[in-house]
């Protein structure tokens, strides 16, 4: 599933053809996704113009300048990529709908934005934009790890006796939104931390280390174009590229690129999801 990067990759790829530009129609192809789309979705899209495109943790949010937003969860396998782009005054280049495109964003300009979605995990919800945090899709998310409200206070007082894995803390989307396991793993390995030790023993001053840790980790995936494992492309349909710098997450019986650490990945299974970490350097 993409987490943080992945989305705010797609978010910033999206922005040209989308921010500040009308949707002159919107598709949509099959009744559901997840679950049921919103009622007369199509009919409160078409004409709305998109005022700003935002992120929150794992969703993607259009703005619309009819007091909506429209919030998209790409699920599994969902992606939103832009085609159609004007090579010239007299031509628009369109490709066919596909078998899973299942909403088709039809932009003024001619391009042409389409949420593909093979698996149907992915899912679009309209809501009121002055009530968007009461949405309960995000009303208990908690701060974003690239802002002003995620600071070292907040994640000490969060682990403060906690007995649960260190890697389940902070996969709880109540402590840090956005975070998903390639990212923790990946975190933890970094910051010398065992996904095993309970969170509330962590002392304080590791915990707050752990901070700059993880923002150093997302922003590194963002400028890499987040992490392309199975389904995911960015909007222009590139692949991303960070699993390539991969410390420890699908690495199984690899050697610790720790320097001087004779230790070999491992890999766990912690809340039915894999861990994968470093016995030696990470304590």
């Amino acid at each position: 599933m993409p987490e943080l990067p992945e989305v705010e990759t797609v978010r910033r790829g999206l922005t040209p053809a989308m921010e500040g530009r009308v949707i002159a129609c919107a598709e949509v192809r099959r009744p559901d996704l997840r679950w049921p789309f919103p009622d007369k979705m199509a009919d409160r899209l078409t004409g709305a113009r998109i005022e700003a495109l935002g992120r929150r943790s794992k969703y993607l949010l259009l703005h619309l300048d009819r007091g909506e937003t429209l919030i998209v969860h790409l699920g599994m396998s969902g992606r939103m990529q832009v085609d159609g782009s004007r090579t010239a005054d007299f031509h628009t280049d369109i490709v066919a709908a596909g078998k899973h495109d299942h909403v088709v964003f039809h932009m003024e300009d001619g391009r042409r934005v389409t949420f593909n979605d093979p698996r149907r995990f992915g899912a679009m919800d309209l809501a009121p934009s002055q009530a968007l945090e009461d949405h309960w899709l995000l009303a208990r998310l908690g701060p974003e790890p690239l802002g002003n409200r995620f600071d070292e206070d907040h994640l000490v007082a969060a682990f403060r006796g906690k007995t649960s894995p260190v890697k389940t803390a902070l996969l709880d989307q109540r402590v840090v939104a956005g975070l998903g396991n390639i990212y923790v793993c990946e975190v933890l390995h970094r910051a010398g931390i065992s996904p095993r030790r309970k969170a509330g023993r962590i002392s304080e001053r590791r915990v707050r280390s752990l901070v700059p840790v993880i923002r150093e980790t997302l922003q590194d995936a963002i400028a890499a174009g987040g992490s392309s494992l199975r389904d995911y492309r960015q909007a222009d349909g590139a692949l991303g590229y960070f699993q390539h710098g991969f410390r420890v997450y699908d690495r199984e019986n690899a050697a610790c690129v720790t320097p001087d650490c004779p230790g070999t990945v491992r890999r766990i299974v912690q809340s039915g999801r894999s861990t994968f970490h470093c016995a030696v350097c990470q304590r």
